[in-house]
């Protein structure tokens, strides 16, 4: 049983299907390739899933270095392995990686995928073509039966393990990165559930109160399946639009599938040639949370010690990157795919363009996210402000998103605007007419 994004033992068809078949031999490779793109903190976060999944194998987890399609010769002949099983990738670089095992004679059973509803699977009635627009295809998506979780395999045989090449990454002095695995996957679900899914539709754009799940770095690597999630809710408006949220994730996954060229490409190809700044100081500013905007500030520099942004703050500071700031999208991807413990490449990529206007179902260009009005919107006590910008804590409430009109504002050291956000719209949209859009373009081939 080859793990990937998968590392839990219930709710998995593929270990299911392994067990069935006798002796399973649990086998994690550590993808040089995968781990170079991975910041400090996603790292430190996969190594404690790790050995959360090796404490439910009985401590019989093998992991491994080294090419996979190498590793895998290893083991299948050190085992007399019969069957390799996997539960199915469906992103350009897995696909291709899979592609190229099987290529090379090494046969791979698939059972499962990552998603509720697997990607390719829902299209338009009318002439089987994928959707472009996410609300048609919430509603085909919602016609598809979600079957019940698999049972943990009740006879699940293991063999010793070979290769116990655990990592030891740490995440940053005074990161504080979420626990990983799949109990604490589940705690946090229960905990959620008790506490705030029931006004889930009003608390989730309140950045400071955890009224989010916060479910999503437990999805990106699998300690819990979706549909785990999904059979816990039911019809009220909070349940409803919490399942939306499962939804936008699997239609995400479901475009960059059809279009795998925008994982850093631009889905609406026109917006390639519009005018950006490089990314300069005020790149550098934005990164460390130093923009002048509070609410900006804040949300940045929880990415910097949780590896995690609430989800309305993540439309904020992308907005502010690409329409205050004049800087392409993929810079800021990029960033968070540094820093993300919950990084998607499908959901980073085409959240990022649906800010940035150039997505499918996107937010129009001309919608430009006010940082300051966002801030005094979704943390009118400035709780989430207050958090993480220790120079604005002595102020309080609404005015500690505009410390200029406060006295004593600036007193410990907060730093000034680095942009009038109000020139920089009008410059946005001027940007915008050079182009002449009018209507979006369609993807790319």
């Amino acid at each position: 049983m080859w793990f990937r994004r998968d590392l839990r033992i219930n709710d998995h068809p593929a270990l299911c299907k392994a067990a069935e078949l006798g002796e399973v031999v649990p086998l994690f490779i550590l993808d040089e390739k995968l781990i170079k793109s991975a910041g400090s903190k996603r790292l430190s976060y996969l190594a404690n899933s790790l050995r959360a999944l090796d404490d439910s194998l009985a401590n019989k987890l093998n992991v491994a270095i080294g090419q996979p399609d190498q590793v895998l010769k290893k083991y299948q002949e050190h085992y007399q392995a019969d069957s390799i099983h996997i539960t199915e990738e469906f992103e350009p670089y897995g696909a291709k990686r899979d592609a190229k095992i099987i290529a090379a004679g090494i046969k791979l059973t698939k059972t499962g995928t990552p998603y509720a509803v697997a990607p390719g699977s829902v299209r338009k009635p009318t002439d089987g073509t994928p959707y472009r627009v996410y609300t048609p295809f919430y509603k085909g998506w919602s016609t598809f039966q979600i079957p019940k979780p698999y049972l943990k395999p009740a006879n699940l045989k293991l063999a010793e393990p070979i290769d116990r090449n655990f990592p030891d990454w740490k995440a940053p002095a005074g990161s504080q990165v979420f626990k990983a695995g799949e109990i604490a996957a589940h705690a946090r679900f229960e905990q959620f559930s008790a506490a705030a899914l029931s006004q889930y539709d009003v608390a989730r754009n309140l950045a400071g109160i955890d009224g989010t799940s916060k479910m999503s770095a437990h999805l990106k690597w699998g300690e819990v399946h979706p549909r785990t999630l999904l059979l816990q809710l039911n019809q009220t408006k909070a349940h409803e639009v919490y399942r939306k949220e499962i939804a936008w994730r699997e239609f995400y996954a479901d475009v960059l599938f059809h279009n795998p060229h925008t994982d850093w490409d631009y889905y609406a190809g026109q917006f390639s040639k519009m005018k950006y700044d490089e990314p300069g100081e005020k790149f550098k500013a934005w990164c460390e949370g130093k923009t002048g905007f509070p609410f900006v500030d804040a949300a940045m520099r929880q990415l910097l010690i949780e590896g995690w942004m609430h989800n309305r703050t993540r439309m904020v500071v992308a907005s502010f990157l690409v329409k205050d700031l004049h800087i392409e999208w993929q810079h800021g991807a990029k960033h968070f795919m540094e820093h993300l413990i919950d990084f998607d490449m499908a959901s980073n990529s085409h959240g990022w363009q649906w800010t940035a206007g150039c997505g499918t179902d996107a937010s129009p260009y001309y919608r430009v996210f006010n940082p300051i009005e966002q801030g005094k919107k979704f943390d009118e006590n400035g709780d989430y402000v207050r958090k993480y910008v220790p120079e604005l804590a002595h102020l309080q409430g609404i005015e500690i998103h505009e410390p200029w009109l406060v006295i004593d504002g600036y007193s410990n050291g907060y730093p000034n605007q680095i942009v009038d956000h109000a020139k920089e719209r009008i410059e946005s949209l001027a940007r915008l007419e050079e182009i002449k859009m009018r209507k979006p373009e369609m993807p790319k081939k």
